[in-house]
């Protein structure tokens, strides 16, 4: 299936302008199992792509739309994700610390809760980007995000033109740009980027637990949107993928 027209929110009055979060979870607690043995050495945040670390590359999205905090979960080889990071004043970096326990996105995120706060905030992974945006995609998501009506936006991607992506999509979107979940293939991808509000965290009783079924609820409940993103989006799981991702990354440069 072919993606249709890039989604924007259709609202009947401009709303008003939305409130970039100030805190962003990054998860860099994964084992990177798909890319051993690159990954028994060096976590896969570190792993570089054309010069410029997984980590850094989200990072540097952040640090360009303002916000304040990049709250990074460490667990496997947390050292080196640490010594890394120690000279980085933008985002200001919050380490938590998961070495004792993997808690899975969903309890890094419930860890977590008591740096983030009680505002709408980014989660990010650490295993894909975008290159030749003409829009900062951090901040189209930010605006877009109305917590009113939403409880999470997702950043999209063409699941076909991405590099990278080995499945058949994610999600389809309706009308309104809210994501839509069915059988079959998708025209969209999650590209790895949302804005979710801390509060559909609370009361929650496990302490490891998977963050795609808060994703999944708020789609059955209509509350969930997407955005696509601008530029080329390049989803780095393998090892393969790192050649595949500069080879695109050469081609648009050359």
């Amino acid at each position: 299936m072919q993606p249709t027209s890039p989604v924007c929110f259709a609202t009947t009055e401009a709303p008003a302008p939305a409130a970039t979060p100030n805190v962003a979870m990054v998860f860099a607690a994964g084992l990177g199992a798909r890319m051993r043995p690159i990954t028994e050495t060096t976590p896969k945040p570190l792993v570089s792509v054309a010069g410029r670390t997984l980590i850094d590359r989200a990072l540097d999205e952040f640090e360009q739309a303002g916000v304040a905090t990049a709250i990074v979960n460490v667990h496997h080889l947390a050292g080196q994700i640490e010594t890394h990071l120690a000279s980085r004043a933008r985002p200001r970096v919050v380490i938590s610390d998961e070495r004792a326990q993997l808690l899975d996105q969903g309890g890094g995120i419930k860890k977590a809760l008591p740096l983030i706060g009680g505002e709408p905030f980014f989660v990010c992974n650490t295993d894909a980007f975008w290159i030749d945006a003409g829009r900062s995609n951090v901040l189209a998501l930010a605006q877009a995000f109305d917590p009113e009506k939403m409880d999470a936006a997702l950043l999209l991607a063409p699941t076909s033109g991405s590099v990278g992506v080995d499945w058949d999509g994610d999600f389809d979107v309706d009308a309104q740009s809210r994501i839509v979940r069915r059988e079959g293939p998708k025209p969209y991808v999650y590209a790895g980027v949302g804005i979710m509000k801390p509060q559909l965290f609370a009361g929650v009783a496990e302490e490891v637990f998977k963050l795609a079924p808060f994703f999944f609820e708020a789609a059955r409940q209509g509350r969930l949107y997407g955005v696509v993103s601008s530029g080329l989006w390049l989803h780095v799981g393998t090892i393969a993928a790192i050649a595949e991702a500069e080879r695109a990354i050469a081609a648009r440069r050359g």
